[in-house]
């Protein structure tokens, strides 16, 4: 049996009454070279004996801790375990050559406190986990057109360690390690060091990825050749602007989570006003968007606000705890206890609320409440899951693709060189400081500021060496809604000017055709939107992720390039709104067996009468966008170029059966079952 930490397994050890950090060192395995590192250690690091519940086929890969060169830390490390492109052989292992310019990939998770192993197992990895806990080839890994190296960071997540009190206190020590562990990296794969980077992460990787390219453009000499990087979804600006602000251009995209109720619309609507939350985008952007402070109502100042954990039972058994302290304050709130004796079981009565005012219970956590609300009184959520990464997906549970199993296995942590002082988890609770104390700094503890702060400076120079920056959004998710990216493209300068100069509505297309999502490219700056896809856009469009990695990402696509008074591709008036719809499917069931509401055409016709009155946010179309565009009777397709057919499906998500394809789209497996239910919203 490996001898393990049992302070390890605990994840945290109680010492003083205080909440301390595990403690976690490498582990050093037979064979393991001596000294400094180098080419010698290429043949440790290789995978050599994995599970035979891992299917063969594999391209030769290579894993292992590796230090970040820390002063006082030798046991600070960072894991990665890096495939080589399907096809060759010897490309990772390849020798230092200048005229070497096959590209590599390496993949950032968020969180904080999230594994890089996490999306390699079921988002953009070679292998991917099912429900049932066994193992498939994906055959859309970003491996098939270029090496790429998944990373745990920063230390002390999934297979990376740290002592106790080696944790990083904030994103500056971050890059400082990553870099380090980059420097350590190319000693071992000399050819990694001048072949171009392509630096990819979704989510908090919207602020680690910043700061790492911040912090390597500051050196005068750098352990890779940065060629561009794409954030998904990222946590590129504050709270209240990713999260919050977007609420109202969430339910307008998915207005099923309100039930089409067109008075707590005008209710979310009002808030979002009062909040601040309602700015004006302008192409180009004139003037830059104030400060946006979170105002905090009672449910904040009482501790009983919601953690954005994906476990909604947790959410739901909150909910008593709140409508407890709901009471227990109405003592000194006159106004709360009006409000509670209108309502049954947390029933909000917006008749009796009075205008213009802020709600004292959420105050402008719009977000919360918009979901609380779902999960109280809006079916399929009402039965006790809201996805807050994918807005449709109202199972409760989730399917689980749990990978722990497999890598926290005695042969597998043999195979990757993983450390026996820890078992991996998903994520954890990052302790920013080796503390866990979140009243410092933003909603994780991390003080360090946003790097919208730093984008003009960082844009500037990227451009001066060459570097070019991908945003990309799935259109189905909640916790890092699109509108928040485009606002945060609106606040800062790239290329001279500030935001964009045209409103992104260009159309790109995956290979079959179909409508995939909008693109919009401008100054060494690439947006891309996917429709019907969510937080985790490689695991929701796996096919469609493939082809943007290869067009905007690794490829030089000019599709929604705008040149002179034109854009490539052309623009579609219909995709120029400040929403993009989402399904008319919200699907719910458990594990195995997924039920499908589908909103009625009529339920949807009269909600965008009401919208049309009630609102002056505009609505984009897919369904239009699939067969209008400036050529005519053309369709431009991924890559920028006119074909002859337009694109047959109008929807990212077209009924029963796109919900199994949403989920697999080839790996069928996850989902055993669709059962399709027809309801009518009154």
């Amino acid at each position: 049996m490996l001898a393990r930490s049992l302070c390890a397994l605990a994840l945290v050890c109680l010492a003083s009454g205080q909440l301390v950090p595990p403690n976690s060192f490498p582990h050093v395995w037979p064979g393991q070279p001596k000294g400094d590192f180098s080419p010698e250690w290429q043949s440790y690091f290789e995978v050599k004996d994995l599970s035979p519940q891992i299917p063969t086929g594999l391209p030769r890969s290579f894993a292992g801790n590796i230090p970040v060169n820390r002063a006082g830390h030798p046991n600070n490390t960072l894991f990665f375990w890096g495939f080589e492109r399907e096809g060759a052989n010897g490309t990772l292992t390849a020798p230092a050559r200048a005229n070497n310019t096959d590209p590599w990939i390496l993949w950032l998770q968020g969180g904080p406190g999230s594994s890089g192993m996490l999306g390699l197992s079921t988002e953009n990895g070679p292998i991917h986990v099912l429900s049932n806990g066994s193992w498939v080839l994906n055959p859309f890994s970003w491996n098939s057109l270029a090496d790429t190296i998944w990373i745990d960071q920063p230390v002390g997540t999934g297979f990376s360690t740290s002592d106790a009190k080696g944790y990083v206190p904030d994103e500056d020590q971050m890059a400082e390690d990553f870099l380090g562990f980059l420097t350590n990296l190319v000693k071992v794969f000399p050819s990694l060091a001048t072949r171009p980077l392509y630096l990819a992460g979704e989510s908090y990787a919207g602020t680690y990825i910043p700061y790492i390219v911040k912090h390597l453009f500051a050196r005068p000499s750098n352990p890779v050749t940065l060629r561009k990087i794409a954030i998904g979804d990222g946590s590129l600006g504050s709270l209240a602007t990713i999260r919050d602000l977007p609420v109202i251009n969430i339910v307008e995209t998915y207005p099923a989570i309100i039930g089409y109720d067109q008075d707590v619309f005008n209710y979310f609507k009002e808030q979002h006003h009062l909040c601040g939350f309602d700015l004006n985008l302008t192409y180009p952007q004139v003037g830059t968007f104030p400060t946006l402070n979170l105002t905090s109502g009672l449910r904040a100042t009482l501790g009983t606000a919601s953690t954005g954990s994906r476990a909604a039972a947790s959410l739901k058994e909150a909910f008593v705890n709140e409508l407890a302290a709901r009471q227990r304050t109405s003592r000194s709130s006159p106004a709360a206890s009006e409000r509670l004796q209108k309502r049954s079981e947390w029933k909000r009565d917006l008749s009796g609320r009075a205008n213009g005012t802020i709600d004292p219970w959420y105050g402008c956590d719009v977000f919360d409440e918009m979901r609380d609300y779902a999960l109280n009184f809006t079916f399929p959520w009402s039965n006790g899951g809201f996805d807050v990464y994918d807005i449709p997906d109202a199972t409760h549970p989730e399917p689980p693709l749990n990978a722990a199993p497999f890598l926290n296995n005695e042969r597998t942590r043999a195979a990757l060189h993983a450390p026996t002082s820890k078992n991996w988890s998903s994520s954890f609770n990052y302790p920013f400081g080796s503390v866990y104390n979140k009243s410092i700094g933003n909603e994780h503890g991390d003080p360090s500021v946003e790097p919208v702060a730093f984008l003009s400076e960082l844009a500037a120079n990227a451009s001066a060496r060459n570097v070019s920056i991908v945003f990309y959004s799935g259109n189905d998710d909640s916790q890092v809604q699109h509108r928040g990216t485009e606002v945060v493209i609106q606040n800062f300068t790239f290329g001279g000017i500030q935001g964009f100069t045209r409103k992104p509505s260009t159309p790109w297309f995956d290979d079959d055709g179909n409508v995939a999502g909008i693109v919009h490219q401008e100054r060494n700056l690439t947006y891309v939107l996917f429709a019907g896809a969510g937080h985790l856009v490689p695991q929701w469009k796996p096919v469609q992720a493939l082809v943007f990695l290869r067009e905007f990402v690794l490829g030089e696509n000019k599709n929604g390039t705008v040149e002179g008074s034109a854009v490539v591709g052309g623009e579609d008036p219909t995709l120029a709104g400040d929403y993009l719809p989402g399904g008319a499917e919200i699907f719910y069931g458990s594990g195995t067996t997924a039920g499908t509401s589908v909103v009625p055409s009529a339920t949807i016709a009269a909600w965008n009468s009401f919208l049309a009155t009630a609102t002056a946010t505009t609505v984009a179309s897919v369904s239009a966008s699939a067969t209008a565009s400036s050529a005519g009777n053309t369709t431009p397709s991924a890559s920028g170029v006119s074909s002859s057919s337009a694109p047959t499906s109008s929807s990212a998500t077209n009924g029963a059966l796109a919900k199994a394809l949403r989920w697999s789209n080839g790996l069928a497996s996850r989902v055993a079952g669709i059962i399709v239910i027809v309801l009518s919203f009154s």
